[in-house]
């Protein structure tokens, strides 16, 4: 395989313009167990006095910043996150609530694949690796229960090769 695919995202979008490096999207299926271990719930608020919208990482919210208002046991029993994140070690990550994919936004790694369909504009599919592909973010070895990444994995950092631990 050695067509790139696509850019249509046109250089501007899904991409970190500091480094260059596209924002990789993976299934939530490849990783599914690391993911369900290390991802946080990131929660909408809507207040329901004025209707302040606001995000909140964990679910803590004891007072609107807009009105004021004291929410009371009851107000957000039904509330579900509308996504989830990881922000540690280096990644930052997100999944929509009903999305099956990750967007892999910061990494210390990157791999080489193919162009996302336009669901994704500008980022890159890392199932789809090939050796003349763009620069996309991508989760290590680590995070794929056999212990090796299903595509080659790049440090950042390096550039160099990063083979799995035996």
């Amino acid at each position: 395989m050695t067509y790139q695919g696509i850019d249509y995202g046109r250089g501007q979008t899904n991409i970190d313009h500091r480094s260059g490096i596209r924002y990789g999207v993976i299934s939530i299926h490849e990783v599914t167990q690391a993911w369900c271990d290390n991802s946080e719930p990131l929660y909408l608020v809507c207040c329901p006095a004025c209707g302040q919208e606001e995000l909140k990482k964990g679910f803590d919210a004891k007072r609107c910043p807009s009105c004021y208002k004291v929410f009371e046991d009851g107000d957000f029993d039904y509330i579900e996150p509308s996504s989830y994140y990881i922000e540690s070690d280096g990644y930052v990550a997100e999944q929509g609530n009903d999305d099956p994919d990750i967007f892999i936004i910061k990494s210390p790694y990157y791999t080489l694949c193919q162009f996302c369909s336009p669901c994704a504009p500008g980022a890159g599919y890392l199932m789809n690796h090939t050796s003349n592909g763009i620069k996309a973010y991508c989760f290590g070895h680590d995070w794929f229960d056999s212990g090796r990444a299903p595509y080659p994995v790049y440090s950042v950092k390096t550039g160099k090769l990063v083979e799995p631990k035996r």
